[in-house]
């Protein structure tokens, strides 16, 4: 059973016990968070597809870890004109781990 779900603008393949990384979700370290912005429900039987979403779907998971992903570099010049910046972006995350999938009875 896997399940699609849409946090931060983007889309994730859930399944139990795999761990996500997502963009920053409000929460410390060991509480519960729940996904109902679930896209697509793969079921034993035939997949369940929202329009856009399925109600009362929801995928359950248990935050692991915050922190920040590798630096990139931000470079901006104009040609001929001496104008050079360089600037540096980290961005952060959040590792879920999913526990449970929960689908509309």
């Amino acid at each position: 059973m896997y399940a699609i779900i849409e946090t931060g603008g983007k889309q994730y393949r859930a399944e139990p016990q795999v761990i996500l990384q997502v963009e920053s979700l409000p929460g410390d370290v060991g509480s519960i968070v729940e996904f109902d912005a679930v896209r697509l429900l793969q079921t034993d039987q035939a997949p369940l597809v929202g329009s856009p979403i399925i109600p009362q779907a929801v995928v359950k998971g248990e935050i692991v870890r915050h922190a920040r992903t590798r630096s990139i570099r931000v470079f901006k010049k104009k040609r001929r004109k001496g104008y050079r910046r360089t600037k540096g972006h980290r961005q952060g995350f959040t590792q879920v781990r999913i526990t449970e999938i929960i689908a509309p009875a």
